[in-house]
Formats: C-alpha cells, sequence, structure tokens
C-alpha cells in the first residue's frame, strides 16, 4: 500500500480520567471506511520521541493522530517539527489545553472528521530553556498548582480544583521579576508571568487574549496582583482586563530572570525550579489539522 495512506496513531493510555475504547472504535470504523491503514503505538513514557522516529522513518508517515493530553502532542511536536508530517488531535488528556485553543468539540465524531481532514495551520513552536512549548508556559502561582497537582491522585479538572485553595495559601506571591524584551529591560512584581502562545488554558481561563498561534510571535503577560474579580474576568472572552492586574509585551524572544527559584510549567507539565527562563518563537514549525471555520 502507497505510504500516503499509512497513518500513525500515537496513544497515551494513561492520559486523561477515562478510557479511549470508544474513541478506538470509531477511529477504526472511520480508517476501514476511508482505505487506509493505521499503525498504532503506545506511549511508555521511555524514549518515545526515538521510537516515533524510528516509525515515521521506517514507514514513512505522512499524518500522526495523536490520542492523549497536550503532553502527548508536544513529545510527537518534538520528533517531527522538522518534517513535513501533519497532525490531528484527538483530545483525550486532562486540560487538553492546545484543542480548546484549537476549538475542537468534544465530540468523538468530529474529532476524528477533523483529525482526518485537510484544513490546517502551521501554528508556531516555542523554545524555553529548550523545552518545546506548544500553547502557555508560565512561573509562579499557577505552576505551582500544577506542581501540587503531579503529586496528587485525583485526576481531571476535579484535581486541579481541590489543589487551588492549599496552593494559594502556601504561596510566596508576589515574585520579583525583571524582563528583558524588544529591546526594553524592566522590573515587575507579580504573582506569575505567562509565556504564551495561545489565548486560554484548557480550562477555559483567558490568561492571553492577543494570542494567536501562527502569528510568528508570543507574549509575555504579567500578572501582578491577586484579585477575585479579575480572575474571574478571565473566564469570559469579552472582558477587558484591568492594566493594574495585568499586562502584556508581544515579542518574539524573551529572557526573565528572577532572585529566587521559582516554579515553571510548561503546557501543564512541571519542570522544576528555575531562576531564569529564555524564550524564542521557532515559527510555522507543526502543521495542525484545525475545524474549517478556525482558518
Amino acid at each position: 500500500m502507497h505510504s500516503k495512506n499509512k497513518i500513525l496513531l500515537v496513544l497515551n493510555p494513561i492520559s486523561g480520567s477515562s478510557g479511549k475504547e470508544n474513541l478506538l472504535e470509531q477511529l477504526d470504523s472511520e480508517i476501514n471506511k476511508r482505505g487506509l491503514v493505521l499503525l498504532k503505538y503506545e506511549t511508555t513514557g521511555t524514549d518515545d520521541v526515538q521510537h516515533i522516529q524510528n516509525l515515521v522513518d521506517s514507514n514513512p508517515i505522512h499524518h500522526i493522530l495523536v490520542a492523549g493530553g497536550d503532553g502527548t502532542i508536544q513529545m510527537v511536536a518534538k520528533a517531527i517539527h522538522d518534517r513535513d508530517i501533519s497532525v490531528g488531535i484527538l483530545p483525550a488528556g486532562s486540560a487538553n489545553g492546545l484543542a480548546s485553543n484549537l476549538k475542537l468539540t468534544d465530540d468523538i465524531a468530529t474529532q476524528i472528521e477533523i483529525a482526518l481532514s485537510s484544513h490546517s495551520i502551521k501554528m508556531d513552536l516555542l523554545s524555553i530553556n529548550d523545552h518545546i512549548c506548544l500553547h502557555i508556559a508560565d512561573i509562579g502561582v499557577n505552576a505551582e498548582l500544577i506542581k501540587n497537582y503531579e503529586n496528587s491522585s485525583l485526576r481531571g479538572k476535579l484535581g486541579y480544583a481541590i489543589q487551588t485553595i492549599p496552593t494559594l495559601l502556601k504561596s510566596e506571591y508576589p515574585y520579583h521579576f525583571k524582563i528583558k524584551t524588544n529591546g526594553e529591560t524592566f522590573e515587575r512584581d507579580g504573582i506569575l508571568i505567562a509565556i504564551a502562545n495561545a489565548k486560554q488554558f484548557g480550562t477555559g481561563a483567558i490568561i492571553n487574549p492577543k494570542g494567536v498561534l501562527d502569528d510568528g510571535k508570543f507574549e509575555v503577560v504579567i500578572f501582578k496582583k491577586m484579585d477575585v474579580i479579575d480572575i474571574f474576568k478571565t473566564l469570559n472572552q469579552d472582558s477587558e482586563m484591568d492594566s493594574e492586574f495585568m499586562e502584556y509585551r508581544s515579542t518574539k524572544k524573551a529572557l526573565i530572570t528572577c532572585e529566587k527559584p521559582i516554579t515553571l510549567q510548561i503546557d501543564g507539565e512541571y519542570i522544576g525550579e528555575v531562576t531564569e527562563i529564555k524564550v524564542k518563537i521557532m515559527s510555522s514549525k507543526l502543521k495542525v489539522m484545525v475545524p474549517e471555520e478556525f482558518i
């Protein structure tokens, strides 16, 4: 069979909080209808990037489906971002931040239709301390929340919610940041800084109204204070943010430093404690299938 009829499914068997039997059943049915061949790879957490590259080299593959969360998509991006391979996303993680930004539906049949469609964008990626970032990274209280979530036993959005209050009580904000970008160096105190290629977290909170996934730039978003009213405004896409609460810089690269080690998360995964963050845009690096109306 011609290589263009072969599709690789990268499946994370432990992502999210529910089984994937229904997804796989519907996907197999659709693949058979289209006369395609589906190769399947289940991630193990050991050398997954290399295994994916080997599969792509030996078949070869021109389209990959990813059934998992942002961490699984990020891993696939590491493996293929310099190759002419498109990616279809089947959201199956805890929060599915990139899928939310791409306006992907919760309906499995529609997800499969979009993932196998011809509608795509070439989205930017971010390089953050040599880690690939798809949509949003941050330092501060949200990163601490994700660190605490990863150390807990409860998955899904409820798991995040339960960790919120303890995280806020223990956090040592405000933090002091020095930011260098666009030829300017300035200092700010705040509760977190987001490095955002996209608009929102998987929870629906709009953290960066200016975010566009394929515009060749990202935003440094500084949250200056813990204000409950403004935090709730992030759930409303039409709300205007108070400049005393939130400040933006659009850029292609940035250097952020802080005197004390601070928690860093990338695409919903805890990375570690850092005092320096180097960020640069990687333009048009990942071809991703999207709903037709997204383009």
